[in-house]
């Protein structure tokens, strides 16, 4: 495909691999992107030297583009910006706070930069502040996600009126199916989580993948919503923070229910019962943890399929 993401990215297909804490490493993001897609380094979950050996390994991994996902909330977010203009990636995807700050400092140093929303007039200001594409991150997602509850459907054709730079759909999408229902709304791209969260070359611990593989319709809820919305995995942790919500519980009581390194102890030490498992509604249709290759072969030619399918439907 040649559209305007696949030409700023350089790459082959317009997917785009979600850089989730614990579970995007160089290794996925290498593997994503020598497969046609891009892969994104997942910052959120590392420490500045951590990030920088992830780079540097990618590197080794791949010649094909790739990129880091970075919160701008974070503490060490200037650090970590720092290293990747050293250790020249080129292309950025920032979330989690204002684009406005450090967009035109990573433009003057040769950053494609895109920003992620969870609402239309977010996406508004990224394009004021200069951002080269938008990910429209409906309510769907996995991990932290958006208070206005707008899911995909309603998200991308909205967003994709509004501004003019090409927007990445994210958020409910596991399929060539669904990715050509994303293009159909206006997006240019998909950004995909899930199903790369459960692949072989995801850093994330493998009681998590079996989770996920094993998880059935319903069985994501979205919580925290005094704290920071995140969508996570039933489990005893999730369940207990569902029921001291409809308590009525404070930010304070849940900010101590919470703790700390909750999303490591589940995502990248397995825990089932204590730790956070951060994954989107999409997981309950994967049944098996394949290559991140095999993802991308599939999901394109299911898309190619799709397209075919409409296409004699309007010439019947």
């Amino acid at each position: 495909m040649n559209n305007r993401i696949t030409r700023l990215f350089g790459i082959k297909y317009p997917i785009i691999q979600g850089g989730m804490i614990w579970c995007s490493g160089a290794k996925l993001a290498a593997a994503v992107s020598n497969a046609g897609g891009l892969g994104l380094i997942g910052a959120g979950s590392m420490y500045p030297d951590v990030l920088r050996g992830h780079i540097r390994k990618c590197k080794t991994l791949t010649e094909k583009p790739f990129g880091v996902n970075l919160p701008l909330l974070m503490g060490d977010a200037e650090e970590k910006i720092k290293i990747i203009i050293e250790e020249g990636v080129k292309i950025i995807f920032t979330s989690a706070g204002s684009p406005k700050k450090w967009t035109p400092f990573l433009k003057e140093n040769g950053l494609i930069v895109t920003h992620i929303v969870s609402a239309t007039k977010h996406g508004k200001k990224c394009e004021e502040t200069g951002v080269d594409a938008i990910v429209a991150e409906g309510f769907e997602a996995g991990g932290h996600n958006g208070r206005e509850e707008t899911t995909t459907m309603c998200l991308i054709p909205k967003i994709t009126q509004e501004v003019n730079i090409p927007v990445i759909a994210a958020g409910g999408i596991g399929s060539g199916r669904a990715m050509a229902a994303a293009f159909a709304l206006g997006a240019e791209a998909v950004q995909i989580g899930s199903l790369f969260a459960a692949c072989k070359e995801s850093s994330a611990h493998e009681n998590f993948k079996q989770k996920i593989i094993e998880a059935k319709e319903g069985e994501t809820l979205l919580i925290l919503k005094k704290l920071a919305p995140v969508r996570l995995l039933s489990n005893e942790f999730s369940m207990e923070v569902f029921k001291q919500e409809s308590k009525g519980a404070s930010k304070e009581e849940l900010q101590e229910l919470l703790g700390t390194a909750r999303a490591k102890k589940g995502m990248f030490e397995g825990d089932l019962k204590e730790g956070e498992l951060e994954i989107g509604q999409v997981s309950a249709m994967i049944d098996d943890m394949k290559p991140a290759a095999e993802i991308i072969r599939e999901l394109w030619q299911d898309y190619l399929e799709v397209v075919k399918k409409f296409r004699n439907h309007l010439t019947d």
